[in-house]
């Protein structure tokens, strides 16, 4: 049985690096409607405290892919409540657009960052982040080789600036798994509220929340795209 995430990382960093921990994941990186959202969440070094608390109020923090709905909205306000803070990152369709879902994804990050140390007028310090590493976050360097295999035993791994990704980093790390229903959660509520404007509620993102699926891309086809459609692959798609 798959082990659920854990502060295993979290507890590694913070033996040999002081300051702030946080976790960082994202939601809608692959969808073909709606904005991107990403999340930074920091919990307090009393990691063993925080896992025996959520243990006991019976509160799931895991990949929120692995979530349902009521699980997610449930574990969002425990974290909101129980982080010692947490930020968002919205990146809107016309910047997706504009600068492409990567470079876009990275801007999304700095921000969620950024509203983080916002909360709590605090430096975060390191991050962990699910499967790749973000440039430019001032104070916060990636390492000067991409660590791609850091799925090996975090003992033999060399910390050798103030990120660390982790493949699967949502099934792994407690901070990341928060992270991932932060940002899921948010996003969710904002395709929600899109599409309950009725220019758009023949898209059905209320449920798809933006992502192909065959009712999404039955009414693409015969509706057309929307200012909120991410342009790649969405001409394709209408073409096909």
């Amino acid at each position: 049985m798959r082990k659920l995430p854990n502060f295993y990382y979290e507890k590694l960093v913070s033996k040999r690096i002081p300051g702030l921990v946080a976790g960082l994941d994202e939601a809608g990186r692959g969808a073909l409607a709606g904005p991107l959202v990403c999340a930074a969440v920091v919990f307090s070094d009393s990691f063993s405290e925080i896992s025996k608390l959520a243990k006991d109020q019976k509160i799931n923090i895991n990949d929120s892919k692995k979530m349902t709905s009521l699980q997610r909205e449930k574990s969002f306000k425990w974290i909101k409540k129980n982080a010692l803070t947490w930020g968002v990152g919205v990146v809107s369709v016309a910047e997706i657009n504009n600068k492409g879902i990567a470079k876009a994804t990275f801007s999304g990050f700095r921000r969620a960052i950024r509203n983080a140390e916002e909360r709590i007028n605090r430096r975060i310090n390191f991050i962990l982040i699910d499967a790749f590493y973000v440039p430019y976050i001032a104070g916060i360097n990636m390492p000067r080789k991409m660590i791609r295999k850091a799925n090996r035993k975090a003992k033999k791994l060399k910390i050798q600036a103030s990120q660390l990704a982790l493949v699967h980093g949502d099934e792994k790390s407690f901070s990341i798994a928060a992270a991932s229903i932060i940002a899921k959660v948010y996003r969710d509520r904002l395709m929600k509220k899109i599409s309950e404007k009725k220019a758009y509620q023949k898209y059905n993102w209320g449920k798809n929340k933006g992502y192909g699926t065959r009712d999404h891309i039955f009414a693409l086809k015969k509706y057309g795209k929307t200012r909120f459609h991410r342009r790649l692959f969405i001409d394709s798609i209408i073409e096909s």
